[in-house]
């Protein structure tokens, strides 16, 4: 018998050739008998995901139709596909999984039903059926019963290898959107975090424009007896999702929320962190998740003992394990903070070694810095990244964000000024010199600015302000070595301090008139101001 569900999105498949809403555990079994996958000492599944090891930016679209051309930021991060484009590479796809079992995971995206929408996940592979069972919001039982039809579906075939040269791609793989028709094509790569960054990208475009609500690419943690909440914002690898796993928080979710006006809520149902150099004494909460029910991916584990080994880069440094929220103790598993942020901290992994560890920023100086979103990128985060390399990711998010970014940026300015949230500028990247020369600072002295800043006692500080970087910097912070506050005066050479801090002060000028054309004057004039040093 035809399932009519599928066939509405032109998939003639049957019941015995299709698994839906399976249990983790069902789907782990599949993942096992066909090869996908093995199960490491600890119970997870353990994939590898071939020469995509992390997401391919170049080989992202979104198709140009006509309710979504004159709103979507078009350029390099939101690349158009012609229509009939994407029909032909949607054909290939319909083909491919009609000859295979397939795997259905209906989900919804949204802790906060208001704003939740309902994606439908089909999949060749029950190892990425597993993912997407676990990363998004599980529906309860009633919510199953009456799904109906998704909002938007996603159709991941890995195993399909697409021809450049016919279907006007850049490889074989491609991530492509479509707005219109409310689908989602994820072909030629195998890596999971494809299928969660386009279910995010389609909500940062939606919720905004149709819900006012802002989305946001951020970690979250609450006070659990005060309610205070936190929002952290930062590229992979920058510690977001250390920093906001803290024993003495409860956790909103790790990578992506919304804010609306009266609450925070995630977006997902699960996380997906980062595993290089994990243990169980400098990540418990990530530690003791990987267990029976998570998916490890590109992870190295002995072939006898099954044990893993984080330390072990030759597969990817981008190795990584997804698992539902309720794998962290002390997680909201309702998804939903009780208020409205009262703290916002932007993370930046600062290779040049030239930013202050911690500052305090006004509504302008956070809207730059939302919008600007300096970091570096981390190895392994994307395909032929090997070190740290500076860049600026707008809205600490751009490869996710189908919007001008000043569309999102002035939405955190009113929030933050409706709500009266502080927020704060922190540097977990390098200290004493640039990458290479100097190191990292401690993750010991991030948290205890972190906690600082979340209790308010940093603004009880002497501040001083970098003219440079325009930035509000305090001179003490409970628990940090006051030396190491100052950035320059933990160079050996200040000199060499001075012209390194002058040249990226330069780069975010510089970008800022490239790229970010729209962000008005006031916003600009809160950025760095380069002080002409030699």
């Amino acid at each position: 018998m035809i399932i009519e569900e599928l066939s509405h999105y032109g998939i003639a498949h049957t019941d015995d050739m299709t698994w839906i809403d399976c249990s983790p555990a069902v789907l782990i079994e599949k993942a096992v008998d066909r090869g996908e996958g093995t199960l490491t000492s600890t119970g997870a599944l353990a994939v590898t995901t071939g020469q995509y090891t992390g997401r391919s930016p170049h080989d992202r679209f979104v198709v140009d139709t006509d309710d979504v051309h004159d709103k979507i930021a078009w350029g390099e991060v939101n690349v158009p596909m012609p229509e009939d484009d994407y029909t032909r590479i949607k054909a290939e796809v319909i083909a491919h999984f009609s000859e295979r079992r397939l795997f259905v995971v209906h989900g919804i995206a949204g802790a906060d039903r208001r704003y939740s929408r309902k994606f439908c996940v089909i999949t060749e592979l029950a190892s990425q059926a597993l993912f997407a069972h676990q990363m998004l919001v599980r529906p309860t039982a009633e919510e199953l019963a009456s799904y109906g039809l998704a909002d938007f579906v996603v159709m991941a075939a890995p195993r399909l290898k697409l021809d450049p040269a016919v279907h006007h791609t850049n490889s074989e793989a491609a991530v492509v959107i479509n707005f219109k028709e409310r689908v989602v094509l994820v072909v030629g790569t195998q890596y999971s975090g494809e299928i969660k960054k386009a279910i995010f990208s389609v909500m940062n475009y939606l919720l905004p424009v149709e819900d006012n609500v802002l989305p946001m690419h951020c970690s979250c943690n609450m006070n659990p007896v005060s309610h205070g909440t936190t929002v952290f914002f930062g590229l992979s690898g920058t510690g977001k999702t250390t920093l906001s796993a803290a024993e003495n928080r409860k956790l909103i979710g790790d990578d992506e929320h919304g804010w609306a006006d009266d609450a925070v809520f995630n977006i997902e149902g699960g996380c997906y962190a980062k595993t290089i150099n994990i243990t169980a004494e400098t990540e418990p909460q990530i530690w003791n998740a990987i267990r029976f029910g998570s998916i490890c991916e590109n992870v190295v584990f002995d072939p006898k003992s099954r044990v893993a080994d984080y330390f072990d880069t030759s597969l990817t440094e981008n190795g990584r394990v997804a698992y539902p929220v309720e794998f962290i103790d002390n997680a909201v598993l309702k998804g939903k903070a009780k208020r409205i942020p009262d703290v916002v901290i932007f993370l930046t992994a600062d290779a040049f070694g030239v930013l202050p560890p911690i500052s305090k920023l006004d509504k302008d100086a956070a809207m730059y810095h939302f919008m600007t979103g300096f970091t570096s990128k981390v190895a392994g985060t994307e395909r032929g990244i090997k070190e740290p390399q500076p860049t600026f990711s707008s809205l600490f998010g751009e490869p996710f964000m189908p919007l001008d970014p000043m569309v999102y940026g002035e939405m955190l300015g009113e929030k933050i000024e409706s709500g009266g949230t502080r927020v704060y500028l922190i540097n977990t990247g390098w200290t004493g010199g640039s990458y290479g020369v100097g190191s990292r600072i401690k993750l010991k002295y991030t948290r205890k600015m972190v906690e600082a800043a979340q209790s308010g006692v940093i603004d009880d500080c002497e501040f001083t302000h970098d003219e440079r970087f325009n930035l509000d910097v305090p001179t003490s912070c409970p628990g940090v070595p006051d030396e190491l506050l100052d950035a320059r005066g933990t160079w050996a050479d200040p000199a060499e301090y001075d012209r390194t801090a002058e040249s990226l002060a330069q780069m975010f000028v510089d970008n800022a008139e490239k790229r970010l054309t729209t962000m008005s004057p006031e916003v600009r004039a809160a950025g760095p101001r380069p002080l002409g040093v030699a």
